[in-house]
Formats: C-alpha cells, sequence, structure tokens
C-alpha cells in the first residue's frame, strides 16, 4: 500500500524522461518542424475571410419572350415537382421572371455538393425527356445545374478601360485582357461590361416582305441552308481516299445580301431586296462607368479555394505588359475594387498583432521568470504556431483571419503550458536545490497529467463548435480547428521540446554577462547589420534587424536585467507573500462563507444588471459584428421592364449625387481623396446584388448598381466610413419616387439575408402583393424607430401586352395561334439563321422587323402571315389583326415560392445608426399584432437574419453546454472525483460576472457570434488554470498523507488542509497570474485596435502606428469577452476556488465523521 502511495507520489513521465535523453533527435526534429512551419506560412494562400461552401444546387433555365406566370408554369413548377422528392433536401425556393427561371435546392450537411448535384440533374433529365419540356430555336429548352460559391460571385477586381477610341475598338483591348486573365488557374471569368457581344442582323422591312410574299421561314430557311459547310463522305478515286466537303459558309455578313430566299417563275427575290444586313453590337445590356466617365469593364472572379493575392498580383502583371507592349499609350487602364489589398492588410495587421503580442508576452515572463527561462517558454509561441500552420495548411486551410485569429487567441493558452513547465522545474531547482536534469524529470513528471487534462479539457470547450452546422459553420469552424492545433502543438512542444531545452539550459541564478562577451557579440552583430543594411539590397531590413537587437542587449544588460532580477527576488516574493497572507485570511473562520455568498450575489447582480441593460437597449444585441464599410455599394433598381436607357439615366443622376457626397471637401486633400479609392456605375449585367441574385444569369435592365471602394482603414485620417454611407444613404431617400435605393456595405461573414424580413405566404398572388402592400402601409403608420425603408420583392406593375387569338376565325382561315405567336416573336424578338464565323468566334445570325418597324403596333398587327395552304397549294396571307387582338396590361415581375408554396417578402435594411436587429423585429411583431382583416390561407413568417440569428444562439448555448459535459466527464477522470470537477465547473459559471459585469459597465454590444464564442474560450482557460490549482494541492495532501501514514481514503486534518492549500495557491500564483496575464496580453493589440507594423519600421524606419480598423471590428467583441472574464475568474482561481475546495472537503471530513460516529453508535 505504501509503495503504491509512494510510487503515486514520486512519480516520472516516460516521455519527457525519453526526450531528455535523446535531445540530438529532439533537436533536429525541432529543426524539420520549424522549417516546414516557415515554409506552410510563406506558401499560404491568404484571404479575408474563410470561403464558404453551401449546399445549394442552383437550376437556371433561359426561356426568352415569356412572362413570369408562363415560366412558372412552363418550367419552375416542373423542376420543383421534381426536384422536392430528392433525398437530403432542406428547402426549395425559386424565382420564376421574364424569360428566366432560377430554382435553388438547398441539402442538409450529410450530402456532398457533388452528389447533391448529380441527384438533382437526374431529376432534371428526367422531366426536360418528356414530350411536354418547351423548346426554343428548335431545341429544346437545357436548364444549367450548377453549384456556387459566394466566393466566385463577389468580383476580386474591376478593370477600367477608356480612352479616344470607339467602344467597339475598347472591347477588342479588353477581350485581349480577357484572354490573358482567364487563362490564370485562379480565375474562373473575366466578364465584359459597358459593351456588347455583336450579331448579324438581318432587319426586315415589312412592306417590302409583303409585297414580296415572303414569310420569315423562307428568309430563316435560306440563311440556314446557304450559310453552311458539311461533310459529303469519303470519295474513293485511284486507291486514294478523298474527303468531300461542301463550302458555303459565308466570309463576310455582306454576302448574306445575295442569297435568293425565293424564286417564283425565275424571278428571284434576294436577301437585299426585302431587308438590311448589318454586322453590329447587339441591344445594349450593360453600360460601364467610373467616376461618370464611360469605361469598357471587366469583372474579376475568382475560382473558389483560389489564392486571390496570388490572382491579383497576376492580374496587375497582365495588365503592366498589356500597357507597355500592346495597348497605345494614351489608352487609359486602371483596377479598381482590389480586394486583395484589403485581405493583405488585414492579415498583415493581424501577424503584426501576434508579433506585438508575442513581445508583450515575453517582456512579462522574462519578469516573472528570468530572461533565459522567459526565452524556454516563449520558444514555445513560434513553435507550436508553426507547427500548427504546418497541420492546417497540410488539411488544405488558406491563411486567413480566422486563423490568424486563432493564433492570437491562442497565444496565452499555448505559453501556459509552458509556463508551467519551466515555473515547476525553476522552482524545484531554486527550492530544492535539484540538479538540471533531475529537476526536469521530477518537474514535468509532476505537472504533465495535469497540462494534458488542462489542454484536454480546453479543446474539449471548443470541439463542439468543431460540429458547427451549415453555411455559417462553414465560415467560423476555423477558429475551433486553429485553436485546437495551437493547443495540442503546445503539448507537445512543452512535453518534448521544453523538457529538453530546461534540462540543458536552466539556470536559477541569473548569472553576470561580462561586459567584454557583451562587447564582441554585439560588435560582430553591428558589424554584419551594417554591411547588410548598406549591400543587402531588400535584405537590407534584416540588417536593421540586427542592429537593434545588438542595441536591445545592452539595453537588457544595462537596464531591464537589474529591474527584472529586482522585480523576481523582490516584488514576487512581496506579492506571493501578500497573497499568502490573503488566502489565509479568507480561509480562516466565517470569512469563507462570506466571500462564497458574496461572489454568488455578484454574479446574480450581473445577470439582473444584463437583463436590465437589454431590456432598456443600453446594450444591443447584434448577431455579427457590425463593420465600417470597405465598400459603400447602392443598388438602383427600377419596376421590371423598364428599359436599360431608362434605368441608366437614372442611374447617372443617382451618381452625381454619391460623387458629390463622396468628394466633398472634407474627404479632399487637394486633388487626392484620402477616404475613396474608386467610384465605378454598372448598368444592367453584373448590376445585381449577389446576395440575392447570386446564380442569376437573368439579364437586368432594370438593375443599376455604384460601388465606391475605400482605401485601407489607415489612410483614412480617423474618418468613419459607416458615417460616409449614412451620409449617402440620407442623401438619396425619397428623392427618386418609383425607384428602389439601397445603400449598402461589403458584408463580413456569409450572408443571412435582411435584418427585418416578413415572409406571406399563400396561393393568390394578386391578393399575397395586395397583403404585403397593406402591411407595409400599416407599419409605416406605426413609426417604429430602427426600420430604414420597407420594400416590396415583387410587384404587379410589370408592364405587359395580351394578344388574344380567335381561335374559330384562325381555324376558319388555316392559321394557328402558334402561327401568330411565332410570327409577332419573329418579328420583335427574332428568329436564328445560323452563326457567322470570324476568327475563331461565332456570332449569331438574327432576323427579324428593322427599328422602325419592330415597335411600330400598326405594323406588327397588320403584317401579313404568309404561308402556303396545303389544300389548295396557294399562297395565303392572313393579316394578324384578322385573327388577334392585343391589349395593354401589367404582369407580375417576378413570382417567388419557397418549398413549392408562393410567397411575397417585405423586407428592410436597418436604419442609419441602429445595429439591433431583433429589437426591431420585436417591435414590428409587436404592432402586428394589431393588423386586421389577413385574408383566408395567407400565413405571415419572420425569417431572415432574425431566424439565422435565433438558430445560432440556441447552436452556441447548446455547444456550451456540451463543451461544459465534455469538460466534467474529462475532470472526473484526471480526479476521479465529482467535487473538485464541480468546483472547477462552479467557476466557469462565476467568471460570467464578468463576462456580463464587464458588457454592462462598458456599454458595448453583446454581439451573438463573438461574445458566445468569448464564453466558450473562456470556459476553457478557466478550467486550465483551476486543473493546475487544484491537482497540485491532491498532489501535496497525497504527499503530507504519504508523510504522515496516512491510507488513501482518510483525511488530514483541518489546520494540515488549511496549510497545504496555502502552499499550493503559494506555489500556483506565479502560473495562474502568467496565463491570465499572458492572455490579457496576447489579446489586447486587437482589443484596442492597436496596431504596429513591424516590417516597416526596419524597411522605412516607420512602424505605421495607428488605432481601430476591420480586425478590431470583428475580433474586438471576442477579445473583450475574454479579457473581461479573466480578470474576474483570475481571482476565483486563486481565492474563490481555494476556498470551495476546502469548504467541500471540511464537509467531506464532517459527513465522514458522521456516518462512522453513527456506525460505532449503532
Amino acid at each position: 500500500m505504501m509503495t503504491e502511495q509512494k510510487k503515486q507520489v514520486d512519480k516520472e513521465f516516460k516521455l519527457s524522461s525519453w526526450a531528455i535523453h535523446n535531445k540530438t533527435t529532439i533537436y533536429v526534429i525541432m529543426a524539420v518542424l520549424f522549417f516546414y512551419g516557415i515554409s506552410a506560412y510563406l506558401t499560404m494562400a491568404r484571404e479575408n475571410f474563410p470561403e464558404v461552401k453551401e449546399t445549394k444546387i442552383y437550376i437556371s433555365t433561359a426561356y426568352p419572350g415569356n412572362t413570369a406566370e408562363d415560366i412558372e408554369k412552363l418550367i419552375t413548377d416542373p423542376i420543383e415537382d421534381q426536384v422536392k422528392t430528392v433525398s437530403n433536401v432542406v428547402e426549395v425556393t425559386s424565382t420564376s421572371q421574364e424569360d428566366y427561371s432560377i430554382v435553388i435546392v438547398e441539402f442538409d450537411e450529410k450530402i456532398s455538393v457533388e452528389l447533391a448535384k448529380q441527384k438533382v440533374k437526374d431529376e432534371i433529365s428526367t422531366e426536360t425527356s418528356s414530350e411536354d419540356w418547351p423548346t426554343f430555336n428548335g431545341a429544346k429548352i437545357e436548364p444549367n445545374v450548377f453549384d456556387l460559391s459566394m466566393s466566385e460571385e463577389m468580383p476580386i477586381s474591376n478593370i477600367n478601360i477608356s480612352g479616344d477610341y470607339p467602344i467597339y475598338k475598347l472591347k477588342e483591348f479588353a477581350e485581349y485582357l480577357q484572354d490573358e486573365i482567364e487563362d490564370l488557374s485562379e480565375i474562373k471569368q473575366a466578364d465584359i461590361r459597358g459593351a456588347q457581344e455583336k450579331e448579324v442582323e438581318v432587319a426586315v422591312d415589312i412592306y417590302k416582305m409583303m409585297a414580296a410574299k415572303v414569310s420569315f421561314n423562307d428568309i430563316t430557311s435560306a440563311i440556314s441552308n446557304g450559310n453552311l459547310t458539311m461533310s459529303a463522305g469519303n470519295f474513293i478515286t485511284s486507291e486514294q481516299r478523298r474527303t468531300v466537303r461542301i463550302i458555303g459558309e459565308i466570309d463576310e455578313p455582306a454576302a448574306l445580301e445575295n442569297f435568293v430566299i425565293k424564286s417564283e417563275f425565275n424571278n428571284p427575290i434576294y436577301l437585299k431586296d426585302v431587308a438590311t444586313v448589318s454586322f453590329k453590337d447587339k441591344d445594349r445590356t450593360t453600360f460601364a462607368r467610373e467616376r461618370r466617365e464611360p469605361v469598357v469593364m471587366l469583372d474579376v472572379k475568382k475560382r473558389a479555394g483560389e489564392n486571390m493575392v496570388a490572382a491579383s498580383e497576376q492580374i496587375k502583371e497582365i495588365v503592366d505588359e498589356a500597357k507597355e507592349n500592346y495597348f497605345p499609350k494614351d489608352l487609359k487602364v486602371t483596377i479598381t475594387n482590389d480586394q486583395s489589398d484589403t485581405t493583405i492588410g488585414q492579415v498583415d495587421d493581424l501577424v503584426n498583432n501576434i508579433i506585438f503580442g508575442v513581445i508583450l508576452v515575453v517582456t512579462v515572463l522574462m519578469f516573472f521568470l528570468g530572461f533565459k527561462n522567459a526565452v524556454f517558454v516563449g520558444f514555445a509561441i513560434p513553435m507550436s504556431m508553426f507547427m500548427s500552420l504546418m497541420i492546417l495548411n497540410m488539411l488544405g486551410y488558406t491563411m486567413n483571419t480566422m486563423i490568424l485569429f486563432g493564433l492570437i487567441m491562442g497565444l496565452g493558452m499555448l505559453v501556459d503550458n509552458g509556463i508551467v513547465v519551466v515555473e515547476n522545474v525553476y522552482r524545484l531547482m531554486d527550492e530544492e536545490g535539484m540538479n538540471r536534469v533531475e529537476a526536469a524529470k521530477k518537474g514535468i513528471s509532476e505537472i504533465a497529467f495535469p497540462i494534458i487534462i488542462s489542454t484536454a479539457t480546453t479543446v474539449a470547450a471548443f470541439i463542439p463548435l468543431g460540429l458547427w452546422p451549415g453555411i455559417m459553420g462553414d465560415f467560423m469552424v476555423l477558429l475551433p480547428i486553429t485553436l485546437s492545433t495551437v493547443l495540442g502543438s503546445s503539448l507537445l512542444v512543452a512535453i518534448f521540446f521544453n523538457s529538453v531545452l530546461v534540462s540543458q539550459f536552466m539556470s536559477v541564478e541569473d548569472v553576470d554577462m561580462p561586459i567584454q562577451k557583451i562587447a564582441i557579440l554585439t560588435g560582430i552583430m553591428t558589424a554584419f547589420g551594417i554591411i547588410i543594411l548598406l549591400f543587402g539590397g531588400a535584405y537590407s531590413a534584416l540588417g536593421a534587424l540586427m542592429i537593434f537587437t545588438a542595441i536591445m542587449l545592452w539595453v537588457y544588460r544595462l537596464v531591464l536585467r537589474g529591474w527584472s532580477n529586482s522585480f523576481q527576488n523582490k516584488i514576487l516574493p512581496i506579492l506571493e507573500g501578500w497573497y499568502e497572507r490573503r488566502l489565509r485570511n479568507s480561509l480562516s473562520g466565517k470569512k469563507p462563507y462570506f466571500l462564497v455568498a458574496l461572489t454568488f450575489i455578484l454574479l446574480t447582480a450581473s445577470f439582473i444588471a444584463f437583463g436590465w441593460s437589454l431590456s432598456t437597449q443600453r446594450t444591443k444585441v447584434e448577431f455579427f459584428p457590425d463593420n465600417k464599410p470597405n465598400q459603400i455599394i447602392v443598388y438602383i433598381e427600377y419596376p421590371e421592364g423598364t428599359d436599360i436607357q431608362k434605368t441608366n439615366e437614372i442611374t447617372k443622376l443617382i451618381e452625381k449625387k454619391v460623387e458629390d457626397i463622396l468628394y466633398s471637401d472634407e474627404y479632399m486633400d487637394g486633388d487626392h481623396n484620402f477616404m475613396v479609392e474608386s467610384l465605378i456605375s454598372q448598368v444592367g449585367e453584373g448590376a445585381g446584388n449577389p446576395q440575392t441574385d447570386g446564380g442569376s444569369a437573368a439579364e437586368m435592365p432594370h438593375k443599376g448598381k455604384i460601388t465606391a471602394s475605400m482605401r485601407e482603414y489607415k489612410y483614412r485620417r480617423g474618418l468613419d466610413s459607416e458615417l460616409m454611407r449614412q451620409k449617402v444613404q440620407k442623401g438619396l431617400v425619397g428623392i427618386y419616387p418609383g425607384v428602389l435605393i439601397s445603400v449598402e456595405k461589403d458584408v463580413n461573414g456569409p450572408p443571412v439575408g435582411p435584418p427585418i424580413n416578413i415572409e406571406i405566404e399563400g396561393d393568390d398572388y394578386a391578393e399575397l402583393i395586395q397583403t404585403a402592400q397593406r402591411m407595409r402601409d400599416f407599419i409605416n403608420t406605426k413609426s417604429i424607430a430602427g426600420i430604414d425603408e420597407l420594400k416590396i420583392d415583387v410587384n404587379k406593375d410589370k408592364p405587359g401586352m395580351e394578344v388574344l387569338v380567335d381561335r374559330k376565325k384562325a381555324g376558319e382561315l388555316g392559321v394557328s395561334s402558334g402561327q401568330v405567336g411565332q410570327q409577332l416573336r419573329s418579328s420583335i424578338f427574332g428568329s436564328k439563321a445560323g452563326v457567322y464565323k470570324e476568327n475563331g468566334e461565332d456570332y449569331d445570325i438574327y432576323v427579324r422587323f428593322n427599328k422602325e418597324n419592330r415597335y411600330n403596333k400598326s405594323a406588327l398587327f397588320n403584317q401579313n402571315i404568309i404561308f402556303r395552304d396545303m389544300a389548295s397549294g396557294q399562297i395565303k396571307e392572313i393579316p394578324v389583326s384578322t385573327v388577334a387582338t392585343q391589349s395593354n396590361n401589367s404582369s407580375f415581375s417576378a413570382i417567388k415560392h419557397k418549398d413549392i408554396k408562393r410567397v411575397v417578402t417585405v423586407y428592410s435594411a436597418l436604419a442609419p445608426g441602429e445595429t439591433d436587429a431583433a429589437a426591431v423585429v420585436n417591435k414590428i411583431q409587436a404592432e402586428m399584432k394589431n393588423f386586421k382583416d389577413l385574408p383566408k390561407g395567407v400565413k405571415i413568417d419572420y425569417t431572415g437574419q432574425i431566424e439565422e440569428q435565433n438558430k445560432q444562439m440556441a447552436f452556441l448555448v447548446g455547444a456550451f453546454f456540451t463543451g461544459l459535459a465534455l469538460i466534467f466527464f474529462i475532470l472526473i477522470f484526471q480526479f476521479n472525483s465529482i467535487t473538485k470537477p464541480g468546483i472547477i465547473m462552479l467557476a466557469i459559471f462565476l467568471s460570467f460576472i464578468g463576462v456580463f459585469g464587464g458588457i454592462v459597465i462598458s456599454g458595448s454590444a453583446f454581439v451573438i457570434m463573438m461574445t458566445m464564442m468569448g464564453i466558450i474560450s473562456l470556459a476553457g482557460i478557466v478550467v486550465n488554470n483551476g486543473v493546475v490549482l487544484l491537482d497540485y494541492a491532491q498532489l501535496l495532501i497525497d504527499r503530507k498523507k504519504h508523510e504522515l501514514g496516512l491510507d488513501e481514503d482518510d483525511y488530514l486534518e483541518k489546520n494540515d488542509l488549511f496549510e497545504t492549500i496555502v502552499r499550493a495557491g503559494r506555489a500556483r500564483l506565479r502560473p495562474v497570474l502568467l496565463t491570465a496575464i499572458t492572455t490579457i496580453l496576447g489579446l489586447i493589440p486587437l482589443a484596442i485596435g492597436l496596431n504596429i507594423n513591424f516590417y516597416t519600421l526596419f524597411t522605412e524606419y516607420n512602424p505605421h502606428i495607428y488605432f481601430g480598423g476591420d480586425n478590431v471590428v470583428f475580433w474586438g467583441p471576442l477579445a473583450w469577452t475574454v479579457i473581461y472574464g479573466l480578470l474576474i475568474a483570475t481571482f476565483l482561481t486563486l481565492i474563490v476556488v481555494p476556498i470551495l475546495f476546502f469548504l467541500v472537503t471540511q464537509f467531506k471530513m464532517w459527513l465522514k465523521r458522521k456516518t462512522t460516529s453513527n456506525a460505532i453508535a449503532s
């Protein structure tokens, strides 16, 4: 029994002992890991946020010349009926609009995107193979089935080409760049905006056509049969096979004019007799401008998973080379909206935050542990980080802000294990006089299992987050993965690498560094530094760094070393003595009960204060951090059916207003705008909102978009781009009736829908739109604060023309409805008659009325339908107006479905300055209780951001408690006890005093995604400190029992227990304080937004210090949550946890005495 206890008290950890005895192997492994880690850092693709891969499959179908109702009936409904039965489908949504249908099928997480796409394709092919499926230009309509990444929808840059050249010439320059850029493996596509594709138009003169008794069919047949190259097989002669080819394709469009389209009685009618042939731009579907000057623009989009920064660099090289060697010198080519600059800026800022955090952490360690020991612990930081980057790179992840923040977050945690190892070995050498190797073996053996368990508990807090479902999970999951990887790496570093280093180099005394030795060392460093600085070229910064290091060595030797020794020899003992007195005082008499009661009162008070702060809206609830705009985007939308020329004219007016605001004097320094980098506009194609129009290939003649790209935060001279966006928003409110204008910004995180989104579901679409209009008017009368402008996503204002065919009369005259429809379609839209090939490009040949007659109602309806009567063989001419009548009407702009049901949405952004969507929606819901006369069968649902917010909040709360349960079971395994894990778990909840108290006092927002992540992270850190303290207390108790000869189940006397807990508290003061201080200092640069550029410090001798930026907005709430909680949790670990352990052990002693006395009495 005693032998077992001795073995348990003086245990040895074999892995560390093996490492200590095989130091050369460990040094080689360290060098290899360091090399691969640095390689990973240099080669990993940089991006702002991780790419989100949605499990959505898109089915887009173009069917030109049809209304929204026709598209719904002919295309959308049959597709939806097919795909709704596919397994793993979560939701089916669709939009049917003029000429176009898009159906979006969302799948659950259990199926891969590729398999989901294949399932949808199989169902679609079944539907399209049926006889009823519509045809166009003689072929069946072919739906396009594809998956989509949001990163492939957002342009990474715009290339603008302008100059004193005609549009077609500018387009040629753009096509040259397009070909070069699309050859890059990183680029998905580069779309040309502001210039049209060409076509061959055969513009028919209706009157000449009728006079010649020629039909559209005659013209299209003549062209398609005459413009043809085909093979006639092989001709064998003289034992040779000759391929016979009939060459009939035209060499130039003008050749069509001499095609004979009809020849009767030796009277040929040529195409030029009835039509004009021209090779021209198609009708305008796009306009593009840069600061109101027309440009031809390239919209460049990258492939999912590819390196944006590398792509942007290659694009710049292509543009520079083209300007140098291919383009004329007076051609202006600019690159705007380059997202790589923002990405590089944010990634570099986070890397600099990590460097700054490391400097702060190592400085603190130096004061607590001495310079050499601080280096041992500090070594764990780059080693753990490079190991983590190597692993993450192997797993295929990119270098993004999620991973970098994970490294910052792990900064304090990863030194934790190193601190505990080094501090414990240091204590054994200092207090018990052991040599290095013996102290390293025993010191690590004492705390090996506690640090393994504490690391496991910290990782356990993040395991549920690793199972985060849905699109939000794809976005956020990298944070727990990075933290778990960093913590795992730090554990390996502590057990293997730190054990070797301390066994070789640890010293208790900070031996004087001889002046002569320092002088030689710094002299050599300075000499090399000066040489590199003067002649190193690109590496001159390394020389500056060497000189700086030499200076810092002298600063340490002459100043910091003395301070550090004074802190360790004077201040730390005073601090430890003060803490010991406080702990003794807290454990004496009735004080433990008073302090525990006070702690619980504070916890209750913090919850009550937080509830009050929420109810009074002092504390706002945000779903995601409200970022400062890097882009201000104005979306302009006229009613569906508006001609692109009208949309273009209104966009020009709005552009002028926006430019006047963005380029006002307060943002200008001479001719330089220090806020706005570029201002570009698009009308028609490319003007959609990727969040709502993603995947849509529909033309958008009624839409415009103005994009203002901001300069990087550091160049904005402290001005707020959100206030600038609000100025634009206010400047455009209500000045253009009938135009929907929304002023938005680039969004952090995945799309979650509008903050205010009310879906109205039913069968009668006209009734739904009417209900939506009533609802919008009703809510507007209530003047609810926080609503920007309520809009309805569809309307019944789409202008249309209805043509009714008199079937009886048409039948009598031998004309069908199909003939009438085809005649009008050919007149207006045109009939495709083949293709013209030039320089490897194919251009459509379309036959239609000339412009004078195409939009002339009289010409259209008085034209003759010319055909040969099959019974008599005579040519018949029937005017369209004889068999059909027309009337103007209005139709639906679009028809939207959600899970097969028709749906209309009332939506709005939040008013300028408002961020709490839940509070605004709650007010709307309260008012909507008084909304009367809701038609039968109509349902209302509040969705969008609120729906997503509630879903994510539920998951995060579940993840928190699941993490706690995992932690609890691991602690039970470690302590073989319920009480100690219970005490540690209680400390997690008590740390809420700091979190909620900090939020209430500072008045900061409760950001659901970030604050909840902070609370979960905090749980792991609090557990870590509790484990280290209680495990050591238990070890001391076991040693005391062994010393007194007590059995394992026996309890120490109250006085011995008291002394043991005090001793354990004092011994663990340093690691607990260091963990808290290092974690807080690691996060402080990000929390306060302090940015220092260490690279430019040594290259330009300018650190470019500034406060704020995108990173602090996004990560600040998480950082502050951990800081607030940790400040309180540290006090709890050092005072309340020992008190609870003391009280619980006393209670167990009392219980044992009572049960023992009862047993004796009986």
